[in-house]
């Protein structure tokens, strides 16, 4: 229980920071005394955060189906020899700037969530497929032969002695995936997208240092918590 204390504590006060951000407008005030709104209300910081957290989730879901699935292909036999163009690939996919995925996506999917999310997408797969395929090569090979002597089936070698064996490695490579994401997702809001990048960016348009701040607070507040969610299950899973 004493894993999970932080985590809830963090999530506590994100929802309360989100939902109550306006009793901070005396500090908000002080920042920019030369403001008369200092509050950002064009929309609900819940609001953004749930559009933020849910285009991070959909992204990660899908980068993790995909890395994990390449991960293992490019480490069987079949696909040992693909292993080159399998990590390139990903290289590629976190070398390209979201700016620019975005700038190539808008065009054929319009403004909106759908551009950032194939940028979230491709950002978060090299840190996962790395770290699949480092986990599934550490696997010690007399492990895996002494499954194989024992009757299993190279499927059920993989799902029972190699992913849970590679399991800590790849659940590391999603926690750096995830937390550079809730980064990276601000900068949906450059075309249109609803994230806490909103508060962010109508600062740097208007001047108004009160709401990058609050923008930033929330995001970073964000990754920590998500953060220690990772570190919770982690530890509890692998202790």
């Amino acid at each position: 229980m004493r894993a999970w204390l932080a985590p809830v504590l963090l999530v506590v006060l994100l929802l309360a920071l989100s939902a109550g951000m306006s009793a901070l407008e005396p500090l908000y005030e002080w920042v920019q005394p030369d403001k008369q709104q200092v509050i950002y209300e064009r929309a609900s910081f819940l609001s953004l955060l749930q559009n933020h957290v849910l285009l991070v989730f959909i992204s990660a879901c899908i980068g993790t189906f995909v890395a994990v699935a390449g991960g293992i292909f490019a480490t069987r036999p079949v696909g040992r020899d693909f292993l080159p163009l399998v990590s390139q690939i990903a290289s590629i996919g976190q070398t390209f700037p979201p700016v620019a995925v975005l700038a190539l996506a808008v065009p054929v999917l319009g403004f909106g969530e759908a551009p950032i999310l194939v940028a979230l997408i491709l950002y978060g797969l090299l840190p996962i497929l790395r770290n699949t395929l480092a986990g599934l090569e550490g696997v010690d090979p007399t492990v895996r032969d002494a499954a194989l002597g024992m009757g299993m089936s190279p499927l059920r070698v993989l799902w029972q002695v190699e992913l849970p064996l590679a399991g800590r490695v790849i659940l590391a490579g999603i926690r750096t995936s995830v937390t550079i994401n809730i980064a990276t997702a601000a900068i949906g809001s450059t075309i249109g997208a609803r994230t806490l990048g909103d508060p962010v960016i109508a600062g740097l348009v208007n001047g108004n240092t009160a709401y990058v701040l609050q923008g930033a607070i929330l995001i970073g507040l964000l990754a920590l918590t998500v953060d220690s969610v990772f570190e919770a299950v982690e530890s509890r899973t692998y202790a």
